[in-house]
């Protein structure tokens, strides 16, 4: 099945999970296609939350300023008990600091996150292919071969990868038969309206709760005249379609008959699924974000988890296309699937909170935030493996920010250097630099950007920056992988222990066959 005209890798569904990967994918190098079933992007607002570490991920991409560009920080809301609306802080408003240069959550909703990544795709020279859908997929040991169906007919698409980003009603999990368990509860569902509204602060995510869990919710989307509504429905209430109607709704529950609806953009009802993929894929084919788990709207979780999903997989893709062991991809369902199951559980609870008018429930702190999600413990970073620990990070936690001078006394950050689809490796002391300047690098893969600091040619850490948020208390070598996840601590035996760790993440020497692409373009592999 493999062909000269095979791609690297195809992906199904055009959504921030989908997208996200496909970005980090083409600026790797990579040869993929993304399409979609849908006739055009996405237009609702739906998930309208971006945390704090997507923020960091949107960055490295290259879509965060269009992201910044079309939201907000959230608002306060205003409970409202009669014509009294109480104010009450959802999510605390916390300053930069040099380790988190993005603290808060991001009010945007989902039409404007998803033409961010778009746009970002259409710089790398890649556009999604909308209209298409998949009618089938099949894969043996060598490449998968999808069927799709579009404007000008059935076209076969040979990939040495496929990845389903298509939803939670996913047609590739579908089609790799993987169960999605868990429950879907059809008397819960939430009437999803965008409208123009005039009567309605915008300075505030208004809420007016009811006996037996009746809610209705109306939250301000920025940079328009827009409310984005959640209108809880009973178990037997037909959904009201008309724009009249959807008004009387409103205007029967909220007892506000100055709240005027002037034109509907877009509506949907919700149902809270609740369900996780028994597997992160089969084979060549992998699942991300929503096909491959699904979750209730409160936390603002979904959307995040997904994108990371992509981010977590695109590197992995990337090392292995250029000769890695495929036994690294198994670590892709070994890390994210246990992080879903645990935010199925925080937006599950947080979910039943609200219907029981429970304050805490509307609260939003570190948990929601996702900076401190960490892959210790998994296969690529064992409990007790070979690296040190520091006073505050193990291997697989995030890679907190720093803020350096360079040589020639300018000030830098440390994401602007981890920028890029390249490893990142932190020589702190000079028995670490020396060891660093001997580690060897492969020469296809993701190349290895190597970074000293201390005296007298390398970074300096005059504000201590590094050395707190890495709980740095000697010489360490650390070895960044490209998603910002820290893939090795070494306190001592750097090079011998480091050059061990590089060895399960990056390409062997091989030799290419006639039938595979060259992949020229894959990265140099070189070091800087």
């Amino acid at each position: 099945m493999n062909s000269p005209q095979a791609i690297d890798v195809l992906i199904i569904g055009a959504g921030p999970s989908g997208s996200a990967l496909a970005i980090d994918l083409v600026r790797r190098g990579l040869d993929v296609r993304i399409v979609d079933s849908s006739p055009h992007a996405f237009d609702g607002s739906r998930a309208k939350g971006i945390q704090p570490r997507s923020l960091e991920v949107l960055e490295d991409l290259g879509a965060l300023d269009d992201v910044l560009a079309g939201g907000d920080n959230y608002p306060k809301l205003a409970i409202h008990a009669g014509p009294i609306g109480v104010p009450w802080r959802m999510f605390p408003n916390k300053e930069a600091t040099p380790d988190v240069p993005y603290p808060n959550t991001w009010l945007i909703p989902q039409f404007r996150t998803d033409r961010a990544l778009h746009a970002r795709l259409g710089e790398l020279g890649r556009e999604v292919e909308f209209g298409k859908e998949l009618t089938g997929l099949t894969q043996d040991k060598d490449a998968v071969v999808a069927k799709v169906v579009g404007a000008d007919g059935v076209e076969e698409i040979v990939a040495r990868y496929a990845v389903g980003a298509d939803g939670g009603s996913s047609a590739v999990r579908k089609r790799l038969d993987i169960g999605f368990v868990g429950t879907t509860d059809e008397s819960d569902r939430v009437l999803i309206v965008d409208a123009s509204v005039s009567g309605l602060a915008r300075n505030r995510w208004h809420m007016w709760p009811g006996l037996g869990g009746k809610l209705i919710a109306a939250c301000p989307l920025p940079h328009s005249d827009m409310f984005q509504w959640m209108i809880r429905l009973t178990p037997d209430e037909k959904p009201p379609q008309e724009i009249g109607a959807i008004i009387d709704r409103i205007h029967s529950h909220t007892r506000n008959r100055r709240i005027q609806l002037h034109e509907i953009h877009w509506t949907s009802v919700f149902r809270p699924n609740i369900r996780l993929a028994e597997h992160y894929g089969r084979g060549r084919v992998f699942l991300v974000g929503d096909a491959a788990h699904v979750h209730t709207p409160a936390g603002a979780q979904g959307l995040n988890t997904g994108m990371q999903d992509g981010y977590n997989l695109g590197w992995k893709l990337g090392q292995v296309v250029a000769g890695a062991d495929p036994a690294l991809l198994a670590s892709y369902e070994a890390e994210r699937q246990p992080i879903a199951a645990g935010v199925l559980g925080l937006s599950t609870e947080k979910w039943g909170g609200i219907a029981k008018l429970d304050p805490s429930s509307m609260k939003r702190g570190k948990d929601e935030q996702q900076l401190s999600l960490t892959y210790y413990g998994g296969p690529l970073a064992p409990a007790d493996g070979d690296s040190s620990d520091t006073s505050t990070l193990h291997v697989g936690d995030r890679a907190p920010d720093a803020r350096l001078l360079s040589a020639d006394g300018a000030e830098t950050r440390l994401f602007t250097l981890f920028q890029g689809p390249h490893f990142t490796a932190i020589a702190y002391g000079p028995r670490a630099a020396r060891d660093l300047e001997l580690l060897h690098w492969p020469t296809t893969g993701a190349r290895l950007k190597r970074l000293t600091v201390g005296p007298p040619e390398g970074f300096s850490d005059p504000e201590n920056t590094l050395r707190s948020a890495y709980g740095l208390t000697g010489d360490t070598l650390l070895l960044i992988r490209p998603d910002g996840y820290i893939g090795h601590i070494a306190t001592r035996d750097f090079l011998t222990t480091t050059q061990a760790a590089v060895r399960a993440l990056t390409p062997r020497a091989r030799t290419r066959t006639m039938s595979e692409p060259s992949h020229t373009s894959h990265g140099s592999g070189a070091t800087e």
